[in-house]
C-alpha cells in the first residue's frame, strides 16, 4: 500500500450534487480529487431522469400520433423499435463520463475510481491508495431499497431496466412511485403484452394529489397496464417460464409469471461501503446528518449533498445542485456562510400524460392549519385538451383564504411539466391568484391556461 496522498478536497461521488463542488474548488486552486465507483454522471445523468426523458419522448411520439389518427393524420404502421431507441438514449449517456473526466482532468482533478470508504476523520481508502483531505465532500445518491424478500436478487433494479437490449413481452413493476409509472407506460407503449404494477397501498404515487393520482390510474389502466393495488409482493421465484411473483391481497395470495420484475418500491441512501463509524459521520436512515451549510453535525470536515444528505427535502436533481453549490461557498470560504434555503419545489411524474405538483397536498394543508379553498376540475373540455385529443387533463389549486396566495398546485395533462414550473414561480414571488389572473401569456400554449385554473 502507498503512503497516504495529501488533498485539500476528496469528493466522493460524480453526480449532480459532487461535479459543481469539485469543479468550484479546483478553479479556486485546491488540490481535489474525486471518485465514483461507477462511470462519471451520476444516477440523473446515466441511469436516470435523462436517459428515462428519452424513452419517454419517444414514446411521447407515438401517444401523440395515435391520439391524432383520425383527426387529420394517417399514422398507420408507426411503432417503436426497442433497439433503435435505446441507441437514440445512448447517443447522449455514452458521451457524459468521458465529457466530465476530460473536464475535471483539465482543471488539475485527480480523477479515480473505484469505492471510497472513510479509515479516519478526514481519510479514506479507494483500492491501495489512502488520501487525506482538510475536507471531504460526499453525494454517493441512492439506492434500491432493500425488500427483504425471498428472491429479491431476481428483481431488476432501474438501472437494468435502462440498459434493455431488448423489450421482455411480460414484465411486473414492484412498487407504486414514480419509476414504476414511468416505465409501465413506456413499455406498454413500446409492445409489452402484459404489463402490472403491484403496490401495497390502496394509492400509488403518494406525494401526489390523491384526484389527479386517480385519473392516472385510470389513464394507465386504459392503455392495457394493470394497476393492482393493496398488493404486497411477499417474494419472487426463477421457474422454466421465467421469474413468478407471489404477493398477497385483501383476498389472498396470488401469484403472476413474467419475464422481468423490476424494483420500483423506493431508494434509500447509498451509504453502505463508506464506513462513517471510522469518520464519526452521524446518519439516519434518510441519509448523513448536516445543518443548513451541509455540514456534518458530528464532523466539521465532512460535507453531504444530495439524495444521501439527511436534509427533509425532496431526492430530486435541482435540489442536489443547489445543497452541492451551498456546500461549496462554504468550503472556499473556510466557514458556514451560506445555509440552503429551499424555494417551493416542483416534481413531475413523466407518464403520458405527465402529473405534477408543487406545494402543499390538501391533507397537509389542513394538517399545517391553512384555511384554503380548492379549485378543482377535469378539464377534458379546455381548448388545450381538445386541440391535442387528451381527455385525461385536470387540475387543483389551493389558494389561502384571506390573503390569496397559492400554497398548492397540482396539474395533470400534457404540459403539466412546464405549468408546475410557472407555479413554482409565481409561488416563490409570493403572486396572489388575482396577480396571476392578471398575467398575460401568449395564447393560445399551455402556459395561458394557469389564468383559469386560479
Amino acid at each position: 500500500m502507498s503512503d497516504v496522498e495529501g488533498f485539500d478536497l476528496v469528493v466522493i461521488g460524480a453526480g449532480t450534487g459532487a461535479n459543481g463542488v469539485a469543479r468550484a474548488c479546483a478553479k479556486e486552486g485546491w488540490q481535489v480529487a474525486i471518485v465514483d465507483a461507477l462511470p462519471y454522471g451520476g444516477t440523473c445523468a446515466l441511469r436516470g431522469c435523462d436517459p428515462k426523458k428519452m424513452l419517454v419522448s419517444v414514446s411521447e411520439a407515438l401517444d401523440w400520433a395515435e391520439r391524432m389518427t383520425g383527426n387529420g393524420l394517417r399514422s398507420d404502421g408507426i411503432w417503436i423499435d426497442w433497439s433503435d431507441m435505446m441507441a437514440f438514449k445512448r447517443t447522449f449517456t455514452d458521451a457524459v463520463p468521458p465529457r466530465l473526466e476530460t473536464g475535471f482532468e483539465r482543471l488539475g482533478i485527480e480523477t479515480l475510481h473505484g469505492t471510497a470508504r472513510f479509515t479516519g476523520p478526514n481519510q479514506v481508502r479507494i483500492g491501495d491508495r489512502s488520501l487525506r483531505a482538510r475536507y471531504v465532500h460526499v453525494a454517493t445518491g441512492a439506492r434500491p431499497a432493500t425488500l427483504e424478500i425471498p428472491g429479491e436478487g431476481l428483481l431488476s433494479t432501474s438501472t437494468d431496466f435502462l440498459n434493455l437490449e431488448s423489450l421482455p413481452k411480460r414484465i411486473v413493476f414492484v412498487g407504486g412511485g414514480f419509476i414504476s409509472f414511468e416505465f409501465a407506460h413506456i413499455v406498454r407503449r413500446a409492445g409489452a403484452s402484459n404489463v402490472t404494477i403491484l403496490h401495497r397501498g390502496a394509492s400509488p404515487l403518494v406525494h401526489f394529489d390523491p384526484d389527479l393520482v386517480a385519473l392516472l390510474v385510470e389513464r394507465t389502466r386504459e392503455l392495457g397496464i394493470d394497476v393492482r393495488l393493496e398488493s404486497c409482493v411477499e417474494g419472487i421465484e426463477k421457474t422454466d417460464d421465467g421469474l413468478q411473483v407471489r404477493f398477497e391481497t385483501l383476498t389472498g395470495p396470488h401469484t403472476l409469471s413474467c419475464d422481468m420484475a423490476v424494483h420500483g418500491a423506493g431508494r434509500v441512501p447509498n451509504l453502505g461501503d463508506l464506513a462513517l463509524d471510522a469518520a464519526g459521520v452521524a446518519a439516519s436512515d434518510r441519509g448523513i446528518i448536516v445543518s443548513t451549510a451541509m455540514r456534518s453535525v458530528s464532523n466539521p470536515a465532512v460535507f453531504a449533498a444530495g439524495d444521501c444528505a439527511d436534509t427533509g427535502a425532496p431526492n430530486l436533481t435541482p435540489i442536489s445542485a443547489n445543497e452541492g453549490r451551498i456546500a461549496a461557498k462554504n468550503l472556499l470560504a473556510g466557514k458556514d456562510v451560506r445555509h440552503i434555503e429551499y424555494p417551493p419545489i416542483p416534481s413531475t411524474v413523466f407518464t403520458v400524460p405527465p402529473l405534477a405538483s408543487v406545494g402543499l397536498l390538501e391533507e397537509a394543508a389542513r394538517a399545517d392549519g391553512v384555511e384554503f379553498y380548492v379549485r378543482f376540475r377535469r378539464t377534458a373540455d379546455w381548448y388545450s385538451s381538445l386541440r391535442v385529443a387528451e381527455p385525461y387533463t385536470a387540475h387543483k389549486v389551493l389558494i389561502e383564504k384571506g390573503t390569496g396566495r397559492i400554497v398548492g398546485a397540482h396539474v395533470l395533462g400534457p404540459g403539466a411539466e412546464e405549468q408546475i414550473n410557472l407555479f413554482a414561480m409565481a409561488m416563490g414571488a409570493g403572486l396572489t391568484a388575482n396577480q396571476m389572473k392578471a398575467v398575460v401569456f401568449a395564447y393560445p400554449s399551455y402556459a395561458s391556461d394557469l389564468a383559469s385554473m386560479v
